[in-house]
Formats: structure tokens, sequence, C-alpha cells
């Protein structure tokens, strides 16, 4: 089964165009816009995460399949209520998910792909690790609940074709009911800031009310610096996928304690052991 979301891959390469060449005759100084390699690095990470995840989906579809066979009851893709459950579990699985892979640095190795552009563009959208292993547990839940697995995942593309145009600072605010209910650009600009403000903040994926409910919701104020806190500065593609990967391995392997190892692993980005006293 081929994800929705493929099928959208041409028209998200004809909006970044669209997009790049908005800011050639309608410029913004307080925008970062388009640069040529980070865009070739953005369309790089995205063909090798989906030449990656096809024959990774069927590992997602024979999990999906083996619970959702055993699950206590199984729900009718003809009810509307079966599709209005699917998709406010499916965004709270991408909440759960989005949130756990920026507080546990083993997974963050794999989403830190995501924030490793200085900017911000749809280009940057399709800026996606090659390593999505890490989120089938986060979806499972669903096909135990009886939702038939080819829904899950045509609901987890509609979600990631939603969070493409998310990427844009060519859109201001939004009316404020859409602003206090959905993810908005202002919301995700935020998600993408390197400013202490802004750290680990608006983890949704269509709706902001998750963050809103679990308390890790912010505004956009203060101008968005966007990127890492400690920008890798490299635009080669291998480096962008696994260069947090090896500073994870290096300060497991440099630990003397096993608890300091656990906590490299396991902690969040930028945990280190307290000095020893």
């Amino acid at each position: 089964m081929i994800p929705a979301v493929v099928y959208a891959i041409p028209a998200f390469v004809l909006l970044v165009a669209v997009e790049a060449l908005s800011y050639r005759f309608l410029p913004d100084d307080d925008e970062r816009g388009y640069e040529v390699r980070d865009t070739a690095t953005s369309m790089s990470m995205g063909a090798g995460s989906q030449v990656i995840a096809l024959p990774w989906k069927a590992v997602v579809i024979v999990a999906y399949a083996a619970l959702y066979s055993v699950a206590p009851w199984q729900l009718s893709p003809g009810s509307v209520w079966t599709w209005v459950l699917l998709f406010f579990a499916e965004d709270l699985a991408y909440y759960a998910f989005h949130r756990a892979h920026h507080r546990v640095r083993l997974l963050w190795a794999s989403h830190v792909v995501h924030h490793s552009s200085v900017r911000f563009n749809l280009s940057t959208a399709l800026r996606q690790s090659w390593t999505p292993m890490s989120g089938l547990p986060f979806w499972m839940p669903l096909a135990l609940l009886g939702i038939p697995p080819w829904m899950i995942l045509l609901q987890q593309s509609i979600s990631l074709i939603y969070q493409f145009f998310l990427h844009t600072e060519r859109v201001d605010r939004l009316w404020r009911p859409i602003e206090f209910v959905f993810n908005t650009p202002s919301h995700h600009r935020v998600h993408h800031g390197s400013n202490n403000v802004y750290l680990d903040r608006n983890y949704g994926g269509i709706l902001i009310i998750w963050d809103r409910l679990f308390g890790t919701f912010q505004p956009e104020g203060e101008r968005v610096v966007y990127g890492l806190t400690k920008n890798i500065d490299t635009y080669n593609p291998l480096r962008v996928a696994f260069h947090e990967y090896t500073a994870t391995w290096h300060d497991i392997r440099t630990a003397t304690r096993w608890r300091d190892r656990a906590g490299y692993a396991f902690g969040p980005p930028g945990w280190a052991p307290q000095p020893r006293h």
C-alpha cells in the first residue's frame, strides 16, 4: 500500500517552487526565504526518507494488522464516529510521538534532521529523517482500538499533508478561533525556533489543543531564530541524517557509569551527568 502522501509529492515540489519565486517578486527583509544549498539538502533528505519508508511501511502494515486482528472489537469504516475517533486519536498519537522525539535523545537523533535548517519555508517540510522506525509504537494502540490499518495510514498521510503547509513565513496569524484550535504556520514557526522561550513547544499535528491541554503551548512573540541551539553548519545529507547518532554514541562510549550511559541515551537532548563531589 503506497501512502497517500506519496501522491502529493509533485504538488509539494511545485508549491516549493511557487513560494521560492514569491520571494523573488515580493521580497521581505524580515523573512529568511530560500537558499539553494539549503533547499537542495531538504529535497535530498525528503527523497531519501521516502525511499527508506516504502519497505518499512510493510512492517508497519503487518504490525497494525496483527493488533487489529486481536482487538476486542473492530470498528466499521462506514460509521462517521469511527472517522471522528480516528481523527482525534491519530492526532493525539502524533502529539505523543512528537513530544517524545524532542525529550528522549535517541529519538531526537532521528527527529533532529527536521530541525536542522536555519531557514523556514515549504522545503523545510520535506527535510525528513532517514530512520523512521522509532515512530511505530505510538500509533499501534489505534489498531488495538479496532480501527482498520488502512484508515490509520490514510489519516497519517492526511496529517503530513496538512503539516506541509505549516512550514512557511508567508502566512501571518489566522483568524483567532482557527489559531485557538488548529496548528497554524504561526504556531509551527514557534516550534522550529531555537530561542529559549520557544524550545520544546507546540508539538501538535493538525490540532494545537493538545499543547494547550498539556502545557506545551507558546504563542509567537519575539522574532523566531530557526535551527538548532548548536547548528551543524553542513549541507551534506549523510551528516544531516546521522550527526546526532554519532554524537550520542560518542557520549555513551566515553561515559564511565551505566547510569550516565542511560542518561545520554534516554535523557533529553543536552543532558549531562552532575559533577561528582
